[in-house]
C-alpha cells in the first residue's frame, strides 16, 4: 500500500510540474489529464497522464485486430474513472459491445450509450458528434485509421469540450485491411498504443484465476516516449486508478517490478 500511495503522489508531482511548464510555455490553460497513478507510465506524457481534449489510436495484435476483444477492455477499463463524471459513447459497426463485460470491470453500465453505425464514415461522424455534445465525457469508435482530414477534425471535436476521443481499430471478420489502415494517422492523433492479453496471476486467495492482465505498449506519443508495460485491473474500490503496474517492458523483455513468490 505504502509503494502505490508513493508512485501515485509521484504521479500528481509529474502532472504538476507539466502544468506549469505549459503554463511558463504561453499556454493559457493547462491542459486536463487522466493520470494512470504510476510515474513510469505518466512520466512518459508531457504532461505527466494522458491528456483530455485529444483523441488516441488503440490496436490490438494479431487477432485482437479483428475481435478487439482485449483493447476493448483496456479501453473500457482506461475509461472508468471518466465515466463517473459523465457519458461515454461507444460506436461500432457490429453489436458486440458485451457492456456485462465492461461492469465486471468496474465500469458504471449507466453512462454506456452504445451507437451502432452502418460503416466507417458513419463511425467518424457520430464520433465527432458525440466528442462536441455536452454531458459526453469520452468516445470510443470502432474503425480502421482515419486519414489525416477526419483526424483533424476528431481532434477538434476534442478540444471542443475537453473530451477524450478513442479510435479502437477493428477490421472486418477475415477481412484484408483497407486503403485507410495504411494511412500513417499518427500524426493527428496524441498517442498510439498497442494492446494485448497476458496470462493473469495468481488469485489472491489462491483460488481461481487472478485480476486480468493486458501487455501494454505505448509505439508514439506526442511530445512524449514511448514505453510498455504490462498492467493489472484494480478494483473498483482499491483507489481512484484503474490500472496497477506488474511489470515493465525493456527491450521487449519483462523486468520484474513485483517480488516473486515462494511455492511450497
Amino acid at each position: 500500500m505504502e509503494w502505490r500511495m508513493a508512485g501515485s503522489r509521484e504521479a500528481r508531482l509529474a502532472a504538476l510540474r507539466g502544468r506549469i511548464a505549459a503554463i511558463e510555455a504561453g499556454t493559457r490553460t493547462p491542459t486536463p489529464v487522466l493520470p494512470f497513478g504510476d510515474a513510469a507510465i505518466d512520466g512518459c506524457f508531457p504532461g505527466g497522464g494522458l491528456p483530455l481534449g485529444a483523441w488516441h489510436e488503440v490496436t490490438g495484435a494479431g487477432l485482437e485486430g479483428e475481435t478487439g476483444a482485449a483493447p476493448a477492455a483496456f479501453v473500457g477499463l482506461l475509461l472508468r474513472p471518466l465515466a463517473k463524471t459523465g457519458a461515454v459513447v461507444w460506436v461500432a459497426r457490429r453489436a458486440d459491445l458485451f457492456a456485462p463485460g465492461l461492469a465486471g470491470l468496474g465500469f458504471p453500465a449507466e453512462r454506456l450509450i452504445q451507437v451502432r453505425a452502418r460503416d466507417e464514415a458513419e463511425v467518424l461522424s457520430v464520433l465527432e458528434d458525440a466528442l462536441s455534445t455536452q454531458g459526453v465525457v469520452a468516445a470510443v469508435g470502432e474503425a480502421e485509421a482515419p486519414d489525416l482530414t477526419a483526424g483533424r477534425r476528431l481532434q477538434l471535436a476534442c478540444e471542443k469540450r475537453d473530451g477524450l476521443g478513442v479510435l479502437l481499430h477493428r477490421r472486418p471478420y477475415g477481412g484484408r485491411a483497407g486503403a485507410g489502415s495504411r494511412t500513417v494517422s499518427g500524426s493527428a492523433s496524441f498517442s498510439r498504443w498497442r494492446v494485448a492479453p497476458e496470462p493473469s496471476g495468481a488469485a489472491p486467495d489462491d483460488i481461481g484465476l487472478g485480476p486480468p492482465r493486458w501487455r501494454v505498449e505505448l509505439e508514439r506519443c506526442r511530445g512524449g516516449r514511448p514505453g510498455g508495460w504490462i498492467l493489472q485491473a484494480e478494483e473498483a474500490g482499491h483507489g481512484p486508478h484503474p490500472f496497477r503496474l506488474v511489470s515493465q517492458l525493456a527491450d521487449h523483455d519483462v523486468a520484474p517490478a513485483e517480488p516473486l513468490r515462494r511455492v511450497g
